[in-house]
């Protein structure tokens, strides 16, 4: 499937009635994976990729190119349409949120987000007009190229649970040019049906971030269109590992393989031409 047709399909899922679940993979093996078990599109993970590479979310400081990197590989393994977490853009500037957008659909992704977090715990949030800045250039970028772009308002995850700045800032990043609108951390589901009955752009809700958590459909019922995963299925890996790990060294048994995925289906997946697997 070519870029464009990826783009196309992209935006069918989030003009279709009810909401749809892209799956975060952080390398192209989970990539393959999550392909194979049936989403219908993939979005990076930041968390999810700093864990593989034996750091912290956040603290890092993964580069755009290390990040675009990931990226790259997690759509060169599958067909499926792929949104990436763009952080803040790498720079503060709303010409670098422009260049991010710019090298991130080179690479074949047909989406991406640009939060409104600035990175420094001394002041988490950029300034209103700024942060609409950086989303207008952004939008501005993305308009001619087969990419949705995703404006992220942070506030919930910064300790500044304003819901009217929130409505504020996500209505301001749709008037300048955001396709779908985001803001992680709502606190429960009147908080998130609230955000989409204020907006006129599909909004992304993640869940597995932390509880409370609702079904697919609950958050459909409330007015999200897109759910994503975040960080989480890294974790669940992460935490199979962990109570594996733990099994052998506590009681020298190895109960956990049963849990496992079966070899011989593992080959099947990473050895499939995903590209041609799909229509």
């Amino acid at each position: 499937m070519d870029t464009q047709h990826k783009f196309q399909t992209f935006q069918k899922l989030h003009e279709a009635p009810g909401a749809f679940v892209v799956a975060n993979a952080w390398d192209g093996g989970t990539a393959r994976l999550l392909t194979a078990i049936g989403f219908p599109a993939l979005a990076t993970t930041s968390a999810g990729f700093a864990f593989s590479r034996g750091q912290v979310d956040g603290i890092c400081g993964l580069s755009r190119a290390e990040i675009l990197d990931n990226a790259r590989e997690i759509v060169a393994a599958s067909d499926l349409p792929v949104t990436a977490d763009l952080e803040d853009g790498f720079g503060h500037d709303p010409a670098d949120c422009a260049e991010t957008i710019r090298q991130a659909a080179a690479i074949g992704l047909v989406g991406g987000s640009i939060e409104d977090a600035t990175g420094n715990p001394d002041d988490p949030i950029f300034e209103f007009e700024h942060a609409v800045d950086r989303v207008r250039a952004a939008a501005e970028t993305s308009r001619d190229l087969p990419f949705l772009l995703t404006a992220r308002a942070e506030g919930h995850l910064w300790d500044r649970p304003d819901m009217g700045d929130t409505i504020r800032r996500l209505q301001a990043f749709a008037e300048a040019g955001a396709d779908v609108l985001y803001a992680p951390g709502l606190p429960d589901l009147d908080a998130i049906r609230t955000v989409c009955n204020e907006v006129d752009k599909p909004v992304n809700v993640v869940m597995g971030l932390r509880p409370p958590f609702y079904s697919v459909q609950e958050l459909a019922d409330a007015g999200v269109r897109r759910v994503s995963v975040g960080g989480s299925f890294a974790r669940a890996a992460l935490g199979a590992i962990q109570s594996a790990g733990k099994e052998v060294l506590e009681t020298g048994t190895f109960s956990y393989t049963a849990q496992a995925m079966p070899g011989a289906e593992i080959a099947a997946v990473m050895a499939s031409d995903q590209k041609n697997d799909r229509s």
